[in-house]
């Protein structure tokens, strides 16, 4: 019995990052994990960003949410910690944000060619562990290419507006659906699930979801 989740994410969202690896826990541990396509799906945190931006310093932190410096730095290495129980290794302080669109579009191309998930984790550990611009075309054409999507495709996409509008799709249904925050994983259209919950919240969701989807026949 085939089970769909589709996970709305963004690949500068330190959550999203934990989020999947949890996932990918309570999908490990599922017995029917062969039945179950994960489907990521687009979303922006920040639509108005710059192409490329160095906010993710604690000073632009406690900006953006009023809150100290010190607080921003805590809230940090709670996260960074938090991302190390689960196999993570962020490095923060090197992050070189910016406009997401982009990676969102060729997360669509590389769909297309089923290699979405790889494309996904090379985006994120590429922001988080590696410190890569990830609102640079170059450096995105780059780290598809490493997963197997054609170099020059991708630029092509980029030169183009191909996958903007699927990008939009994606959006419009999470207002939609009322998800106005990520990660957020939805099983079969059946089940929500808010945040980076532990693994055995997402595999209990999964054993319900499936459960009810076999009862429906």
């Amino acid at each position: 019995m085939p089970l769909t989740v589709e996970i709305w994410s963004d690949v500068v969202c330190p959550w999203c990052y934990i989020g999947k690896r949890r996932f990918e826990a309570a999908l490990a541990q599922f017995p029917h994990r062969d039945d179950v396509t994960v489907r990521y799906r687009s979303f922006e945190l920040d639509p108005t960003a710059e192409r490329s931006s160095e906010g993710g310093s604690p000073e632009a932190l406690a900006a953006k949410y009023g809150m100290s410096v010190e607080q921003a730095r805590a809230m940090r290495e709670q996260i960074t910690t938090l991302a190390a129980e689960d196999g993570l290794e962020y490095h923060l302080d090197a992050t070189r944000g910016g406009n997401t669109l982009a990676a969102h579009r060729l997360l669509h191309l590389a769909e297309a060619h089923g290699l979405q998930e790889p494309a996904k984790e090379r985006l994120m550990r590429a922001y988080f562990t590696e410190g890569e611009p990830i609102g640079d075309d170059e450096t995105l054409v780059r780290l598809l290419a490493e997963v197997g999507v054609d170099a020059d495709e991708a630029r092509a996409v980029l030169a183009s507006d191909r996958y903007v509008a699927e990008v939009r799709e994606d959006e419009d249904l999470a207002r939609r659906m009322g998800i106005n925050g990520v990660p957020f994983f939805v099983l079969g259209r059946r089940y929500g699930v808010s945040g980076a919950q532990p693994a055995a919240a997402l595999l209990e969701a999964l054993d319900k979801a499936y459960g009810e989807l076999a009862a429906a026949g």
